[in-house]
């Protein structure tokens, strides 16, 4: 049960905190991707701590990067687990910052050849001569 000494949250305000909806923080629970069980109140209703909301900025950012699913659990169940495994854990940061970093480059990439095609647009455009510029049907 919850101690009443500690501040707690209900599911709406962590929802709110962390810029979810109730229903993706259940799923989170439901994966096992928390790092402690989440407390209930007498009623039964789920009350968070502010560790718990700390946690799911860190989760909800993992994931935005793109982490997959199992490398979130696995580092969960690592912070779980305590100390000893912080190689580990450290690993599979590291394996996200790189799949971040091939996105990053893919991005460039793509934003490059956008600039490049808009600016021959643009040149055709201001030259009036833009006409027939990659019809298929000319």
């Amino acid at each position: 049960m919850v101690d009443d000494a500690e501040a707690s949250y209900s599911i709406g305000e962590v929802a709110d905190a962390v810029d979810m909806s109730v229903h993706a923080l259940r799923f989170y629970e439901r994966e096992d991707l928390l790092i402690g069980p989440i407390e209930r109140t007498a009623g039964g209703r789920r009350r968070y701590r502010e560790v718990d909301i700390d946690w799911l900025r860190i989760c909800t950012r993992l994931r935005e990067s793109g982490m997959p699913l199992a490398d979130l659990r696995r580092f969960a169940a690592l912070v779980r687990e305590g100390s000893g495994n912080e190689a580990e854990r450290l690993e599979i940061l590291e394996g996200q910052r790189r799949r971040i970093d091939r996105q990053i480059r893919a991005l460039r990439d793509a934003r490059d050849i956008i600039d490049w095609k808009a600016d021959v647009y643009r040149e055709h455009l201001r030259t009036g001569d833009a006409v027939g510029l990659w019809d298929p049907t000319a």
